[in-house]
């Protein structure tokens, strides 16, 4: 396994990775590492070059260019070796008139794994123990989703890759994988490489996060860094707005009106110390009837690092 600029043990490592299909480019000199054991989130729109950056770290696409080394290994086109130490996940797919051990020792033999007590340790890992006499089609979602996640994992890969995994479950159900994946990694040392389009449910999640656009990288940082880099607005109302503005504007402060007829002050000295500012205004008798921090959501941070993305790029 190779190790990055700080002596960290890399998982997965894409260097320069174009990939075109004709003349439309999917993926454009994508560079990126994912350290070994860490909760990877890739997030990007639908036709973003998520689903074809998997595709070529599975091997089942070649890039046009680039390279790509898993566990200190090239990745080469056809390579089915990966499978040994990468388990992945699209959508749970099982038969439903099977029970889960069942399902599971077909996913076995798939593998060729000749120990049976793999079943067993997987059902264990995965909390299906308890149902693995039941028939697939009588689970909850969640665990209908761990049936898949149970075949993904059932030959103990070190890397487990997971394409939307949450599409179409119940919030229940996105809360049980959350703490499966969770677990997987902090307890088992699996590195995760997770895809999808909402930013909300892999903030929940992940180490750091990677945001793909029109087939580039254009934001790679830890998720403490993205809740530091989310935008913040103080808004403030009164009985005479015309007045506190004036006051403000003569106090150099850059006040704005909201759309829905409230003041807004977006620079730092204001967010900083918003009571200096409810002082001041307190002193020429003009007190707030309202005045509070607002933080940017999440989405409204992906959407704007989107826009962001599409100026430069043009």
């Amino acid at each position: 396994m190779s190790k990055n600029k700080t002596g960290i043990s890399s998982a997965i490592q894409l260097e320069d990775v174009s990939k075109s299909f004709g003349s439309y480019r999917a993926v454009s000199d994508l560079s990126l590492e994912v350290n070994s054991g860490e909760i990877f989130g890739f997030l990007g729109l639908n036709g973003a070059g998520k689903t074809t950056t998997i595709k070529m770290l599975l091997s089942l696409l070649k890039p046009s260019s680039g390279s790509i080394y898993m566990l200190g290994s090239k990745v080469d086109f056809g390579n089915y070796q990966l499978w040994d130490k990468v388990g992945y996940l699209e959508e749970a797919t099982f038969y439903p008139e099977l029970t889960v051990m069942e399902n599971l020792d077909i996913a076995r033999r798939m593998q060729l794994i000749t120990d049976h007590k793999s079943i067993d340790r997987v059902l264990q890992k995965l909390g299906l123990d308890i149902h693995k006499n039941k028939k697939a089609k009588n689970l909850s979602l969640g665990n209908k989703q761990r049936i898949g996640l149970a075949k993904a994992l059932i030959h103990n890969p070190e890397i487990l890759i997971l394409d939307e995994p949450t599409n179409g479950l119940d919030p229940a159900s996105v809360v049980e994988i959350r703490e499966l994946l969770f677990d997987l990694s902090r307890n088992f040392g699996v590195t995760i490489f997770i895809s999808s389009h909402l930013l909300e449910e892999l903030a929940k999640l992940v180490d750091r996060i990677g945001i793909m656009h029109q087939g580039q990288l254009i934001q790679d940082m830890k998720m403490n860094q993205l809740q530091q880099s989310l935008e913040k607005r103080l808004v403030l109302n009164g009985r005479d707005q015309s007045t506190m503005q004036r006051i403000l504007t003569e106090h150099g402060y850059d006040v704005k009106n909201t759309a829905d007829g409230r003041l807004e002050l977006t620079e730092a000295r204001a967010i900083a110390q918003p009571e200096k500012l409810a002082e001041l205004l307190v002193r020429f008798n003009q007190p707030p009837t309202h005045l509070s921090i607002v933080t940017e959501d999440l989405e409204g941070y992906f959407l704007r690092a989107i826009r962001t993305a599409g100026r430069i790029q043009s």
